[in-house]
C-alpha cells in the first residue's frame, strides 16, 4: 500500500526518496519535517558555543564531538518524543484533518510498534548522553520529566507552548554544562580500568570540574523558552478550528485576536534575555552586531503573522531555523575580542 504525503509536510526527502516500507517509520519520527530537529538542536549548539565563548576555550576534539553528538541526539530524541506524543494523542489526531493520516491514527503503525520505536531511539540517545560529563548527564535524565509531561499539557493548560519551550530549550543548559569543563562521564567512572598508568588515571579521575551551569546559560535558556512560545503559538494557528472542535487548548486559542501582540511580547522577552545572557557572559561587540539581523527576523515574524492565514503561519514557523542559526553565529562571534 502506497502512503500519501502528510498535509503539513511539504516537499521533503522522505516522500521523494525513502523506500515505501520505511516511510511510516520516518514519518512517525517526523523526519519528513526536519524543522523540529533544527529547533531542538540549535539551543544545544548555542549552549555549547556560549560556554566556549564565555571561557575563551579553544575547541578541541571533545567539543567537536559535542556538536556532532548533540545533532545525533536531537534527531533521535525528537523522533522518540514525536512518537510518544502520537501514542498519547492518537484518538485526538484521528479527529483532526492535519494529523489524521499520521502513521498511528491511520493504522500503518501499531501502538506496540510505536513503543518499540520510542525505546530504541531512547536507548541509542542514552549511549550518546553517557559520553558527556556528569552535570550534562544529570540534566539529560531530568529532561525526561519534561518530555513525558508535554503531550498532556494541551489538556491541562492554555499554554502547552510554554511547556514545549521548557522542553525544547533544555539543550541550552545541557550544552553549556557539557562544554563548561570536565571529562566525559564514562571516562570519569571507568578511567581506572581504561588505562592502568597512574598518569592517565589522574587525568581521567582526578579532574575537579564535572561540568557546571552559570547565569548566562540560564538567561539563554529562558530566552529560548519565550522564543519557542512565540514560534509555536504561530504554528498553533494552523489548528485553531480543529483544536476548538476536539477541546484541545493552545496559546493561539487563548490569545485569539491578540495573537499578534502576544507573539510580539514573547519575542521582545527573547531579545532582552538573550542580550542579558551575552552581557553576563562577557561576549564581545560582534555578538551585539550580529544580533541585529536576528532581532529583525523576529520583528518581521511579529509584523507578518495573521490568525486567518495558516499557510503563512507554517512558513513563519519554519523560518525560525534561520533565526536560530543567526543567534548561533552571533554567540560564536562573541568570542572574538576586537583590538582597542
Amino acid at each position: 500500500m502506497t502512503s500519501a504525503p502528510l498535509p503539513d509536510a511539504g516537499s521533503n526527502w522522505v516522500d521523494r526518496h525513502a523506500p515505501e516500507g520505511l516511510k511510516p517509520w520516518l514519518r512517525l519520527g517526523r523526519f519528513d519535517r526536519p524543522i523540529g530537529i533544527w529547533l531542538l538542536l540549535l539551543p544545544g549548539w548555542q549552549g555549547v558555543s556560549l560556554a566556549l565563548s564565555q571561557y575563551r576555550q579553544t575547541p578541541d576534539v571533545y567539543d567537536a564531538w559535542l556538536f556532532l553528538g548533540f545533532a545525533i541526539g536531537a534527531c533521535l530524541m525528537r523522533a522518540a518524543g514525536c512518537a510518544f506524543n502520537d501514542i498519547v494523542d492518537r484518538d485526538i489526531d484521528a479527529r483532526v484533518a492535519r494529523t489524521a493520516l499520521r502513521p498511528i491514527p491511520s493504522g500503518r503503525i501499531s501502538v506496540k510498534q510505536a513503543w518499540a520505536f520510542v525505546v530504541g531511539c531512547s536507548l541509542v540517545s542514552l549511549l550518546i548522553l553517557l559520553t558527556l560529563n556528569l552535570t550534562a548527564v544529570l540534566l539529560g535524565v531530568a529532561s525526561l520529566v519534561l518530555v513525558a509531561a508535554y503531550p498532556f499539557m494541551k489538556r491541562i493548560t492554555w499554554w502547552p507552548q510554554a511547556w514545549l519551550g521548557l522542553t525544547f530549550n533544555w539543550g541550552a543548559l545541557m550544552g553549556f554544562a557539557a562544554a563548561a569543563g570536565g571529562l566525559p562521564f564514562l571516562l570519569r567512572v571507568y578511567g581506572q580500568s581504561l588505562v592502568a598508568t597512574g598518569e592517565w588515571y589522574a587525568v581521567g579521575m582526578a579532574v575537579g570540574a564535572q561540568g557546571h551551569l552559570a547565569v548566562p546559560a540560564l538567561l539563554l535558556y529562558l530566552g529560548g523558552v519565550f522564543w519557542t512560545l512565540g514560534y509555536d503559538t504561530i504554528y498553533a494557528l494552523q489548528d485553531i478550528e480543529d483544536d476548538a472542535m476536539v477541546g484541545v487548548k493552545s496559546s493561539a486559542r487563548r490569545l485569539g485576536a491578540n495573537v499578534h501582540r502576544g507573539v510580539g511580547v514573547f519575542y521582545l522577552l527573547t531579545v532582552l534575555l538573550t542580550l542579558a545572557a551575552g552581557a553576563a557572559a562577557g561576549l564581545g561587540p560582534l555578538f551585539y552586531v550580529a544580533l541585529l539581523p536576528w532581532a529583525a527576523h523576529l520583528l518581521r515574524q511579529t509584523r507578518d503573522v495573521r490568525p486567518d492565514d495558516p499557510a503563512l503561519a507554517l512558513r513563519l514557523f519554519r523560518s525560525n531555523r534561520d533565526a536560530g542559526l543567526i543567534l548561533l553565529l552571533a554567540i560564536i562571534l562573541g568570542s572574538v575580542q576586537l583590538p582597542l
